[in-house]
C-alpha cells in the first residue's frame, strides 16, 4: 500500500492534531514540475495503465476510483478536489468507498514503476484511460496536481440513497451543473449496464427502460431538467460522448491550476512529438514520389 510517512511528518501531525482551529489549512505537497519530462512519464503511464486495465478487466473500478477522488471538492473554500487523499486507509475503508482498495493496489504498482508522477495526477490519468480502452470519448488530461497530505472529512460525495437533492446539493457545492451530473452519471454504464466492461450510452437507454432500480437513477428521471438529458443521452451517443468528456475534465480539473515550463503548443509532451515525425514522415514520402515522377517523366521527355 502506499507509504504514509511524509516529509517533516512529526510537523505535520502537530498541525493537524492541535488545538489551534485552521478552517482554510490545506496541507498539501508541493506541485510537481511539469515540464518535458514529467510528460514523457506520463505517457509511459498511460500505456502502462492501457495494459493493466485491458488485462485486469478493472476499468469500472478505475473511474470510480478517479471519480470518488476528485468529488470531495469544495468550490466555496476551494478545498478538497482530485488530490489523491482516497490513498490514505481511513478514507478508502469508508463506505463510500468500498472495493477500490484493489484500485489502489494496482495504481501503487504503477507509483513504483513512475515515482515521479503525484498521486492525484495518476488517479486522475487513471480515469480517463479508463473510459477509452472501453470504446468511450478521448479526454483531455493535463497534468500537475498536488497531492494532500491529509485526508479529506467523511460525508463529501454523494449517496444514492439519498435521492435528487441529495445529488445536486453535491454537485452543486463543486461547481457542477445539471448537465455535468446527468452526463457524469453515465459514467456508470462501466459495471453497471448490460455489457460492464462497454462505455456507450446504454445506462440511459436501461434507465428509461426502468431497469436501473437505484434510488439516485430513478431521481434523473423524476427531475424535468435531467430527464431531458438522460432522454438526449439515449437518443444519442454522440452529443453524450461530446458532454461526457467535457463534464469529466471538469471534474478531474477542480481546484487544479496548471503550471507548467512546457509551453502550451507542445503540451501534448511525447504525442506530439509523434505526431510531428508522423507528419515529417508524410512529407518526406510525398517528395520522394514526386522527385521519382519528375525524373521519369524528364526521361521520357529526353527519348
Amino acid at each position: 500500500m502506499p507509504n504514509q510517512s511524509f516529509p517533516c511528518d512529526a510537523i505535520r501531525r502537530n498541525l493537524v492534531d492541535s488545538d489551534f482551529n485552521f478552517p482554510q489549512l490545506e496541507i498539501m505537497s508541493v506541485a510537481p514540475v511539469v515540464d518535458a519530462d514529467y510528460l514523457k512519464e506520463i505517457e509511459r503511464a498511460r500505456r502502462d495503465l492501457r495494459a493493466l486495465i485491458s488485462s485486469k478487466q478493472c476499468a469500472p473500478l478505475m473511474l470510480r476510483l478517479a471519480l470518488n477522488d476528485a468529488e470531495t471538492y469544495d468550490a466555496n473554500a476551494k478545498r478538497g478536489g482530485p488530490d489523491g487523499s482516497i490513498r490514505f486507509e481511513e478514507v478508502y475503508k469508508r463506505k463510500e468507498n468500498e472495493g477500490l482498495e484493489e484500485a489502489i493496489k494496482f495504481c501503487e504498482e504503477l507509483k513504483a514503476k513512475h515515482p515521479k508522477i503525484t498521486y492525484a495526477d495518476l488517479y486522475q490519468l487513471a480515469g480517463v484511460v479508463a473510459v477509452e480502452v472501453t470504446g468511450g470519448p478521448t479526454i483531455d488530461f493535463f497534468p500537475g496536481r498536488k497531492d494532500s497530505l491529509k485526508p479529506p472529512k467523511e460525508g463529501l460525495l454523494p449517496d444514492a440513497t439519498k435521492g435528487v437533492q441529495h445529488l445536486k446539493d453535491i454537485f452543486y457545492r463543486m461547481g457542477i451543473s445539471d448537465k455535468d451530473i446527468v452526463a457524469l452519471s453515465g459514467g456508470r454504464t462501466l459495471g453497471k449496464a448490460k455489457d460492464p466492461m462497454k462505455f456507450d450510452n446504454t445506462y440511459f437507454k436501461e434507465l428509461l427502460e426502468n431497469e436501473s432500480k437505484g434510488t439516485a437513477d430513478k431521481g434523473l428521471l423524476e427531475d424535468p431538467t435531467f430527464r431531458r438529458y438522460v432522454k438526449l443521452y439515449a437518443d444519442n451517443e454522440e452529443a453524450f460522448f461530446k458532454d461526457y468528456a467535457a463534464s469529466h475534465k471538469k471534474l478531474s480539473e477542480l481546484g487544479f491550476t496548471q503550471e507548467t515550463t512546457v509551453p502550451p503548443s507542445k503540451f501534448a509532451g511525447v504525442n506530439t512529438t509523434v505526431l510531428a515525425q508522423g507528419a515529417v514522415a508524410v512529407i518526406v514520402a510525398a517528395a520522394v514520389v514526386f522527385l521519382s515522377y519528375y525524373y521519369h517523366s524528364h526521361r521520357r521527355v529526353k527519348k
